[in-house]
């Protein structure tokens, strides 16, 4: 997805306004490993064809409230990014 459209969307306040709902709803709780969740994760990723459909963006069913390290395991599988770098077990990037 272009950056310009992700940036765009996750500014608006009908979004700010959605995940703040079900981050509540959730007790701010990852739903993966319990720890402290801090993201509203889309289930299905967001791109240029589905970022204007409702039933993807702010569908309740589509979301997950995860903890930072959850959340980096899902974008970047085991915790590797690039040679040398890797996640703590906060979620922090750091050089391995």
């Amino acid at each position: 997805m272009a950056r310009s459209v992700e940036q765009s969307f996750y500014r608006t306040t009908k979004w700010i306004k959605c995940r703040n709902g079900y981050m509540a709803s959730q007790h701010y709780i990852c739903e993966r490993c319990g720890g402290l969740a801090t993201i509203c994760h889309h289930k299905v990723w967001l791109n240029e064809s589905n970022v204007s459909d409702p039933m993807i963006t702010y569908n309740w069913d589509k979301l997950e409230a995860l903890c930072h390290n959850c959340h980096n395991k899902e974008h970047f599988g085991n915790g590797v990014i690039e040679e040398g770098l890797s996640f703590d077990d906060n979620g922090n990037l750091i050089k391995i």
